[in-house]
């Protein structure tokens, strides 16, 4: 009975013992199960990060390439704008150079126009019909400079604003344009006819876009054929072809001499 029971008590004991081993057993599984949620979870939520990361440089790339195009359409502009200003500088210095010498009414194709300077000839004609001819010059003249002096009047504003459409119908920008309805130019017209008044009005046109503040008459390089600015290559051929003319009619006139 003694060896019975001895025997029954070292089953007792491996059986508690493999108990405790299987208990170790599963808490060292659940303690794995555990570090593995955990490092799935830390996993996730680097996958996360990697991802926010991943959009943040995406959209500093973005910026970055929006930022190089600025930077790049303001070189550009202010290149243009540079080239501008030293083309208008070149426009001034020929004009200070040329206006002595070339012709500013129109018959050559090639001149100086003086912008907002009003043309007499439509005066003359009216004068001419309304004076004997001995006088029609003197009042023509007379004329045309009491309005190039009323051009001049800065509390004189005979202009208005009127909206350009697109195709489609949308405002695509402003513009000022003489007023017909101003009380000085309806009076004009009715006096002097058509062709006075769009004489006035195209010299007051002109100096609208070319000297609005000053109202004083402005110099231009002026391609008189197709009533535009002459471009500066224009200017130089005409120069040039003007320059050999004279330098022919001068060996001309040595030989005749000789």
């Amino acid at each position: 009975m003694l060896a019975s029971m001895e025997q029954i008590e070292k089953s007792q004991l491996n059986m508690l013992r493999l108990v405790e081993e299987e208990k170790k057993e599963r808490e060292e599984i659940l303690n794995k199960m555990h570090q593995v949620v955990k490092e799935m979870e830390a996993m996730q939520e680097l996958s996360m990060v990697n991802e926010e990361l991943q959009g943040k440089i995406q959209a500093m790339e973005e910026m970055n390439k929006q930022l190089k195009e600025k930077v790049e359409e303001f070189v550009e502009v202010e290149t243009l704008h540079k080239g501008n200003h030293e083309l208008q500088e070149a426009r001034k210095e020929l004009i200070e150079a040329l206006k002595h010498t070339w012709s500013s009414t129109g018959r050559a194709n090639i001149g100086i126009k003086e912008m907002g300077k009003i043309d007499e000839k439509p005066f003359l004609r009216a004068c001419k019909q309304i004076y004997r001819p001995c006088k029609a010059q003197l009042q023509a003249t007379t004329q045309c400079s009491l309005w190039q002096e009323n051009l001049k009047d800065q509390d004189w504003y005979p202009f208005k604003t009127i909206f350009i459409s697109d195709c489609e119908g949308n405002i695509s920008k402003m513009e000022e344009v003489v007023d017909e309805e101003d009380e000085k130019l309806k009076i004009l017209k009715e006096e002097w006819g058509c062709d006075v008044y769009m004489a006035v009005a195209t010299a007051l046109k002109e100096l609208n876009e070319y000297n609005p503040t000053g109202r004083s008459v402005v110099p231009e390089l002026w391609n008189f054929k197709e009533q535009r600015k002459a471009t500066l290559k224009e200017v130089i051929i005409a120069y040039m072809v003007k320059n050999m003319a004279t330098l022919k009619r001068k060996r001309g006139t040595e030989v005749y001499c000789q």
